[in-house]
């Protein structure tokens, strides 16, 4: 069964949901004179950490396949900082589309002169059966999930940070008990893992740092995506980890600016897992109902 919702995405009822003022635990300036990409920088995670980046000086390029909701994303953080029209680039770019990768790096090394940080953000993937999954649906998550994802980190090796170094964090997922009714995906992020390693070992001579970041259940626009039933399914998961809770997209955030900043100047290669420590749950200590680990939302 394909639980994906059809209903196309409500731009005026994001808006809402941004509207929140925000904070940081980061330095305010630690980003400045720093070219950020954020992948599916539109809305969810990618929205919340290229604000974030924003906030803390940096000259942020958000890229994604819909330019009404790029649109949509730069007018609301430019609402946030209205001094920062020349540090907030929006450009489209299908991530699986090797041409428009290789333009799109082009291009913000012809604006800013150089890439210093790439957040591989954008996916996509959708509830089904492994046995459901067709040949058609298995490639496209494929495709996007780990190819756009080696395909955005070797363009801005090649077009920058051979020469300039720089830092990657690839967003994955909790995989470390498979991805039960989202194989494809599964397979997918387990391919990004492994290639967080080798880029990280290939790249290292170049002062290139590569990381990834996995969340786990998230409270993120991106849930509103999928029919009621699974949504409410994925919404009743945070009784399985240690913090009783859902993460939310501010804690995501606040690990991948980690990772990119000078603070982790000595970490390369690894996985930062941010989900309440979903991936060691075990029925000889399960979690228990509490109150005592609230969520930093970043308000």
């Amino acid at each position: 069964m394909d639980y994906r919702k059809k209903k196309k995405t409500d731009l005026r009822a994001l808006s809402i949901q941004w509207a929140s003022p925000m904070q940081t635990i980061f330095r305010s300036d630690i980003f400045q004179d720093r070219v950020i990409i954020v992948t599916g920088g539109g809305s969810g995670i990618g929205l919340r950490t290229a604000r974030e980046l924003l906030m803390l000086h940096g000259t942020v390029v958000i890229a994604g396949r819909k330019a009404e909701k790029l649109q949509a994303a730069r007018d609301f953080m430019l609402t946030e900082n209205p001094d920062a029209h020349t540090r907030l680039i929006a450009h489209t770019c299908n991530i699986r589309n090797e041409d428009e990768v290789r333009n799109l790096c082009a291009r913000v090394v012809s604006q800013c002169g150089r890439i210093d940080c790439l957040v591989n953000n954008a996916g996509g993937q959708f509830p089904s059966k492994a046995e459901e999954i067709t040949l058609k649906g298995w490639q496209a998550v494929i495709e996007t999930n780990l190819t756009g994802t080696f395909l955005m980190s070797r363009e801005v090796f090649r077009q920058s940070m051979e020469t300039h170094g720089g830092a990657i964090v690839n967003v994955i997922a909790d995989i470390s008990h498979g991805f039960p009714m989202m194989a494809h995906t599964g397979a997918a992020r387990a391919g990004v893992e492994n290639l967080t390693r080798s880029l990280a070992n290939e790249w290292g001579r170049a002062g290139v740092r590569v990381n990834s970041v996995a969340p786990g259940i998230i409270q993120s626009s991106g849930i509103d995506t999928y029919e009621p039933r699974f949504r409410d399914f994925v919404l009743s998961m945070g009784r399985y980890n240690q913090a009783n809770r859902l993460g939310s997209e501010a804690e995501v955030a606040a690990a991948i600016l980690y990772l990119l900043t000078p603070a982790a100047a000595f970490i390369t290669g690894e996985t930062l897992k941010v989900d309440g420590g979903a991936s060691i749950y075990t029925p000889i200590y399960p979690p228990v109902e509490h109150e005592r680990n609230s969520a930093f939302d970043g308000q």
